[in-house]
């Protein structure tokens, strides 16, 4: 018997419905508020097709396709780049004035808990899936939520440099899927801790880590995506031997290797030699090429297809040698708004693949773990740093602090989205803001605070 939930279906339940992926599985081709069968997943084939929808859903722009990382570059920006668009809701998150109906921070709580209801299906009907997948398929969808989960913690709670961890609230911690009217109100929960989603984003890791392939297929994750993922985590935990450890996992593998020159680490049809996990995009699909989409304001206007909303002020950038190539790596062009400005070039062209996690930062991130822990894990931090100047021409050091890392992470990094975490953790200020200020935190959108009583308001709005 068919059963429906429209009349009782709530906002935060629509982000989590199991209208997961229309392509890849027509009996999955059902739409919020519609009617749905409760036991549709049957077999193997509806498991993958769930799972492939999560990774569809971290290509949108409110997930990796845009927002993850643009939204945490807006937040920290201290004048080296400009919002010059004509969407108000994204110059507000550059000056710290978003409201609780942002439409932005609803869009990313509803992206990322749909994504995570994706993967909780998997995970619950796993016993469906042959002995020969079984494993690889559930730490797919583990590596997916704990993603997810990483992202709407950092997003929607405080750091956890904060300290106070175990009252300090993040996100609701939802682990069983939502497909049918009895399950709703599962999605009706408090804000876990943060100590809480932590625990939950590092067993997903570790699981994924040990289960996951050496290689993953085109766009999806393998062992060393965990690893590089989980590094992120433990820095952000100040579990800096443990950063250092999985960081070195995936140097050592010798799956990838940097790019000959900077530059052919960005605007790739395909991913990279030192891609560990990018996002995937074509002209068929794709975060958008119009009002969405990462290159979609970061490129500009012709003959790139962007709209040119954020220029860059090159005399506001990270001190940069003449001689490296980072601190070249912009063009001059115009904008939908602007009559002329410069761009990055790391987004600078459209339907390309999106790195999410890049080999030069596991350098990075190994080096100066290993500074702060005392350990030479995998290699001397000096080596680590080097390598990465020389790939860009910088000349090399002949020693390093941790702060010195920490200079080159942001070089190396800059506008794509590691700033603001690399500042939260070393409790460092953006600007005149407080790393735990109130504006540097999403509201928690306004439409899940009316229709979910037990979610409380973040501080400041």
């Amino acid at each position: 018997m068919m059963k429906s939930y429209k009349k009782y279906i709530a906002p935060f339940l629509l982000a989590v419905s199991v209208a997961g992926l229309p392509a890849c599985n027509k009996k999955l081709d059902v739409a919020p508020g519609s009617y749905i069968v409760p036991d549709q997943v049957q077999n193997e084939s509806d498991v993958r097709a769930e799972l492939l929808g999560a990774y569809s859903n971290l290509q949108h722009y409110d997930a990796y396709g845009e927002r993850a990382i643009l939204i945490p570059d807006l937040l920290s920006d201290e004048g080296e780049s400009s919002f010059v668009g004509t969407f108000f809701t994204y110059t507000q998150y550059q000056d710290k004035s978003q409201l609780k109906t942002s439409s932005i921070a609803e869009g990313i709580w509803q992206r990322g808990y749909k994504t995570i209801n994706n993967v909780n299906i998997v995970i619950a009907n796993i016993n469906l899936v042959s002995a020969a997948n079984k494993t690889a398929m559930e730490a797919d969808a583990r590596f997916i939520r704990g993603l997810m989960y990483f992202n709407l913690c950092n997003l929607f709670g405080k750091p956890y440099s904060a300290g106070a961890v175990t009252t300090n609230l993040a996100v609701p911690l939802i682990l069983e899927p939502i497909i049918a009217q009895e399950d709703l109100p599962k999605g009706l929960q408090a804000r876990a801790t943060v100590d809480a989603v932590h625990k939950q984003i590092v067993a997903d890791l570790v699981f994924a880590a040990a289960n996951l392939p050496e290689e993953g297929d085109r766009g999806r994750a393998s062992k060393y995506a965990a690893f590089a993922i989980l590094s992120r985590v433990y820095m952000a935990e100040g579990l800096y031997n443990k950063a250092a450890e999985a960081a070195n996992e995936v140097i050592q593998s010798d799956a990838f290797g940097l790019t000959s020159t900077f530059d052919k680490a960005f605007n790739n049809a395909v991913n990279s030699s030192e891609d560990i996990f990018a996002i995937q995009q074509t002209n068929q699909s794709n975060a958008g090429t119009v009002n969405n989409g990462i290159q979609t304001f970061y490129g500009g206007y012709d003959p790139y297809g962007g709209r040119g909303d954020i220029i860059i002020d090159l005399t506001r950038l990270p001190a940069y040698e003449p001689a490296d190539f980072r601190g070249t790596f912009f063009y001059e062009n115009y904008g939908l708004a602007v009559d002329d400005g410069f761009y990055t070039g790391k987004w600078r062209d459209q339907y390309k693949v999106i790195p999410v996690v890049r080999l030069a930062e596991m350098y990075l991130t190994r080096a100066e773990s290993n500074l702060r822990a005392g350990t030479n894990i995998g290699a001397e931090p000096l080596d680590d740093v080097n390598m990465v100047r020389e790939r860009s021409n910088a000349s090399t050091l002949g020693a390093v602090t941790p702060d010195i890392v920490v200079a080159e992470r942001i070089r190396e990094l800059l506008f794509e989205g590691d700033k603001l975490w690399t500042y939260k953790r070393l409790k460092k200020n953006v600007g005149t803001y407080t790393y735990i200020d109130d504006m540097l935190v999403l509201p928690i959108p306004q439409r899940e605070t009316d229709v979910n009583t037990k979610l409380t308001q973040n501080p400041g709005y």
